[in-house]
């Protein structure tokens, strides 16, 4: 377990950084948020800050749909039973399949170590041992409650849609994340629902043509909580990019 990866420094606070580099830096994915409400008209702005994202010819493919209170309780309970019901009888994963290959189907160095270090480096933070199948189940099950937060997103693409409308859907999602961060708000971008969107389909009310794409938590982080803490390292730019004179 390389716990280094948990402990990895925040960036350093520059008072001259300008509003948008600060929003970069400060956004992080959060797993614990406060019961503390979000005003449908912050939701509604955020929206429309990420709409102006750019998109391949302008085909704006994104579809979002906002779940709060009632709806996104019973959301939770929905696919939080389906998830217990998997860990009991492993043999109905079958029943729930992903809709596209977010993961690759075979994974390689330096991918999959990578993914190893942030896996470990978040249990390792937790307490969560490789072999301690309940409490790796029941933080799994976290995404799935949208870490307490009090807004859930699902965002949805038309299946007639090529896969450069994923990339487009990357653009609308990080715009939304830094928009969030300016209203003091902190979200975390969850690919875990994806398995139970058959599930998540039909609660929404989305047509025969959608697709999920993924989720997404969002409200006020819960500052002093021990996951926030965790933060993730990023290779640096200069050993990824090849520079042409």
């Amino acid at each position: 377990m390389n716990a280094a990866i948990s402990s990895a420094p925040a960036p350093s606070v520059d008072d001259a950084r300008n509003p948008v580099e600060e929003a970069i830096l400060s956004r992080q994915s959060m797993r614990a948020f406060l019961p503390k409400p979000v005003p449908r008209e912050t939701i509604a702005h955020l929206l429309d800050l990420a709409a102006r994202a750019p998109s391949g010819t302008n085909t704006q493919p994104w579809k979002i749909y906002v779940l709060q209170g009632a709806s996104r309780d019973a959301l939770v309970d929905k696919v939080c039973a389906a998830h217990d019901a998997i860990r009991d009888n492993p043999a109905l994963a079958a029943s729930y399949q992903e809709p596209y290959d977010y993961y690759p189907e075979k994974w390689v160095s330096p991918y999959i170590d990578r993914r190893r270090e942030n896996g470990w480096g978040l249990y390792g933070l937790l307490g969560i041992t490789k072999g301690d199948k309940d409490k790796m189940h029941l933080q799994q099950q976290r995404n799935f409650r949208f870490f307490d937060a009090p807004v859930g997103l699902m965002f949805t693409l038309d299946r007639v849609m090529g896969r450069g409308s994923l990339v487009d859907y990357g653009m609308f999602m990080q715009t939304l994340m830094l928009a969030a961060r300016s209203h003091g708000l902190h979200t975390c971008p969850q690919a875990a629902w994806n398995a139970f969107s058959s599930i998540i389909l039909p609660h929404v009310g989305a047509g025969e043509s959608e697709m999920l794409v993924c989720g997404m938590s969002l409200g006020y982080a819960e500052e002093g909580a021990l996951v926030n803490t965790f933060r993730t390292p990023r290779v640096p730019a200069a050993a990824l990019t090849t520079w042409l004179d």
